[in-house]
């Protein structure tokens, strides 16, 4: 089997809940295994999923992960219960219960690709703080502006009075 690269992988992370995650399927997939398996896996060892690592989305959070994806409202993607939700951890740890070497070479390029997507939203967050300080600067500009012709109007009605 040919390792998923970086690319590919960014297109199955999704951002639930303000975290970066992995669907199970996605990863049931990857690993070689079916979702069942996989998630039975999960929990017969919750004491090493908690909610930071691992968590069922709720169904506003499925509509949301589907139009990320750009699904159709009415597709539900083969998809019967509300799927678990893996975020670095969770996948790290997961490579610990689906023992293969696949799975194990998976988990590091996904972790890989998470360290990655993290890179973009940290450069991406710096961009925005730019951004954000150029238009103040822009507004301050423009306000600046405003009360100045504000006060050359003034001048020239008076000057026009004048004459």
């Amino acid at each position: 089997m040919d390792l998923i690269t970086t690319d590919e992988l960014r297109t199955k992370i999704f951002t639930i809940r303000g975290v970066q995650v992995m669907l199970d399927r996605d990863l049931a997939e990857l690993y070689g295994v079916q979702t069942k398996v996989l998630n039975q896996a999960v929990k017969r060892n919750k004491s090493r999923f908690p909610d930071l690592f691992c968590f069922k989305i709720n169904k506003n959070e499925f509509m949301n992960w589907r139009s990320q994806i750009v699904t159709s409202n009415s597709e539900k993607m083969g998809i019967r219960h509300l799927p678990f939700a893996f975020t670095e951890q969770g996948v790290a740890m997961l490579s610990t219960e689906i023992r293969s070497e696949t799975a194990i070479k998976v988990s590091i390029e996904i972790i890989n690709a998470f360290v990655e997507m993290r890179k973009i939203i940290n450069n991406h967050n710096g961009l925005l703080q730019r951004i954000e300080g150029v238009e103040r600067k822009l507004l301050e500009s423009v306000h600046k502006f405003e009360q100045d012709s504000r006060y050359f109007i003034k001048v020239f009605f008076r000057i026009m009075t004048w004459i």
